[in-house]
C-alpha cells in the first residue's frame, strides 16, 4: 500500500521559506542534498509521518526552474512511498498511465524514483519513491536552522 511520503515545494529562495516553516512550525532543514539528474538542491524538512522537500533549481534550465517561471512557487509534486518499485511501475503501465521515464532513476534521499505526467493525473505531478539506500547528507546548519 502506498503511503504519502514527501511533498515537493518548488521555491525561489530556500532559505526564506526555510526560516518561514521554522517560525511558523518550529522544525527547520534536517539535510540538504544535491540531485543533479534532476536539476535541484533538494532541501527536507521533517512533518511528522511525511516530510517537506524544498526544491531548489541549480540552473535556468531545470525542471523546476521551469516549473517556477511557468507557475510560481508552490507545490510541485505528490510522493508516495511504495514497495517493489519496478513492480508498481509496471502495475501503473497495466493500468494505462505513462510513466515520464523507462524505469525508476535514482532520486534524493537514496531513494528509486519515477514520475506521471500531470496530463494524466488531473493536473498534479506524481512521484512514487522506494528507499534503497543511505544518502550522503550536508548539515542543515548550512541554511542557519535548526530544530534546538
Amino acid at each position: 500500500m502506498a503511503h504519502l511520503d514527501h511533498i515537493g515545494l518548488a521555491v525561489h529562495n530556500v532559505e526564506e521559506v526555510a526560516r518561514l516553516f521554522h517560525r511558523l512550525l518550529g522544525f527547520g532543514v534536517y539535510k540538504t542534498e544535491r540531485v543533479e539528474r534532476q536539476g535541484v538542491v533538494a532541501h527536507f524538512l521533517s512533518a511528522g509521518d511525511a516530510q517537506l522537500e524544498l526544491l531548489e533549481a541549480l540552473g535556468p534550465d531545470s525542471p523546476v526552474a521551469r516549473y517556477l517561471k511557468a507557475r510560481g512557487e508552490g507545490v510541485h509534486h505528490l510522493a508516495f512511498e511504495v514497495k517493489g518499485i519496478h513492480d508498481h511501475m509496471q502495475r501503473i503501465r497495466d493500468l494505462g498511465f505513462t510513466p515520464l521515464s523507462e524505469m525508476p532513476v535514482p532520486g534524493a534521499d537514496g531513494k528509486l524514483i519515477f514520475f506521471l505526467h500531470p496530463k494524466e493525473t488531473h493536473g498534479i505531478l506524481i512521484e512514487f519513491c522506494e528507499r534503497v539506500s543511505a544518502s550522503h547528507e550536508r548539515p542543515a546548519s548550512s541554511l542557519g536552522l535548526s530544530d534546538a
